[in-house]
């Protein structure tokens, strides 16, 4: 399940819609904005996790403390929901310049105000992390980590983010990584802004 349809599901379906309500957007627009912003950030954690982060992102899906992000959307509208977002957003980007580059990235693309996109941004950020953790049980979580440590010495957390990225077992433990790798995945979204999303990382 790719971060898009991650977001569809949320609220039994309706939280997009919602969210679009909460912000005053128009469903049009909203769509086109989450069409574009969805993947990138499944394809920015995917990234991160590539370049040393997995613990960072493995650790943003601990907990459950941000699910009622994802399961109301007036709570991921809200000052608190956008604000856990953006801190999402720069924990994945490296940095607030590279969030709010993305976010006039992607109102230059879809033709609105960069302001709107800046709150609505971090709003579904903060509901695909509630979501996350809600599909990514702490017990998965803490059985992928400590593996990663033991590898340290052969190919250590590189080689369990290559088993991650291919969707394999790792080589460390033996654990299927299928379903973070299939969280995280954007390749199949087409994402217009997954060709310029390096430049927004730091």
């Amino acid at each position: 399940m790719s971060i898009m349809k991650l977001l569809q599901e949320a609220q039994g379906g309706q939280g997009l819609s919602e969210l679009a309500g909460q912000l005053g957007l128009d469903q049009d627009t909203a769509q086109k904005l989450t069409q574009m912003l969805a993947p990138a950030i499944g394809s920015a954690a995917k990234q991160r996790a590539q370049s040393g982060g997995l613990g960072e992102v493995l650790g943003a899906m601990r907990g459950t403390s941000q699910t009622e992000m994802f399961d109301n959307a007036a709570v991921a509208a809200s000052d608190r929901g956008r604000s856990q977002g953006q801190a999402f957003l720069t924990s994945l980007l490296g940095g607030q310049a590279e969030a709010d580059g993305l976010a006039q990235e992607a109102a230059q693309r879809a033709g609105v105000e960069p302001g709107i996109v800046q709150q609505f941004l971090p709003a579904i950020a903060a509901m695909a992390q509630g979501g996350l953790q809600k599909r990514m049980p702490d017990a998965s979580i803490d059985a992928i980590t400590p593996s990663a440590g033991a590898a340290q010495g052969a190919g250590g957390l590189m080689g369990l983010v290559g088993g991650l990225l291919g969707g394999s077992k790792s080589g460390g433990g033996g654990l299927d990584l299928g379903m973070l790798n299939d969280l995280l995945d954007a390749d199949g979204d087409g994402s217009a802004l997954d060709d310029v999303l390096g430049k927004f990382m730091r």
